[in-house]
């Protein structure tokens, strides 16, 4: 969700009211319960984290769900309609995230103790310079928790809709290391279609 195609913001826009309804019926939500599910690094309320290209704020729900509510959540999304969602969702938890309606690396943001991005990278010009940027929303020694989009036929019935990129295992975890990061762990995804759709990585900033 993180790009310049402003047209594509405007698709999500229209997609926005459906858009967590079906996150948890095709098996995303419970999927990111299971990979968000190792303590991170960064816990307790004292401490920041934002979802990077959040939507309709699943990745950043599922992280409240199973860690509770941080200091301060921040989604960062382009789309202001998917935003609303996202917002309504965790106000339903008790939480009052900040909403900033950006693109990846067009506003500043205080580094965070954990930055949460699922599906992003793919979207982007430039998948390093993305990784880079989130690097730059961390603190050293924070927290990066990335779903990226894997090759499977899946991805191709989505490609016709939204044009991203899927990465191979050594691909992405090249840019990684290009990046700055040091990789803590790759997770497969268990079931369903996330487990044929996505890969998920924990990521430390180096210092």
């Amino acid at each position: 969700m993180a790009e310049t195609d402003i047209p594509r913001t405007k698709r999500y826009d229209v997609a926005a009211p459906r858009w967590g309804d079906k996150m948890r019926t095709l098996g995303y939500y419970d999927g990111y319960l299971g990979f968000l599910s190792a303590p991170p690094r960064y816990a307790g309320p004292n401490k920041r984290v934002v979802d990077v290209g959040a939507g309709t704020a699943s990745f950043a729900e599922a992280w409240v769900a199973l860690h509770g509510p941080p200091s301060e959540l921040i989604l960062l999304e382009p789309s202001p309609v998917m935003l609303e969602r996202g917002t309504e969702a965790l106000n339903k938890r008790g939480v009052n995230p900040q909403a900033v309606q950006s693109l990846l690396g067009e506003t500043d943001l205080e580094p965070s103790d954990v930055v949460l991005a699922a599906h992003v990278i793919e979207h982007c010009a430039d998948p390093l310079t993305a990784l880079r940027q989130m690097r730059d929303l961390l603190v050293p020694g924070g927290q990066l928790r990335l779903v990226v989009s894997k090759p499977h036929w899946c991805n191709a019935i989505i490609w016709l809709q939204w044009r991203h990129r899927t990465f191979q295992k050594d691909e992405i975890l090249a840019l990684m290391d290009k990046a700055g990061f040091d990789v803590d762990q790759v997770y497969a995804f268990p079931s369903g279609p996330p487990s044929r759709t996505s890969r998920g990585i924990v990521a430390t900033r180096r210092g």
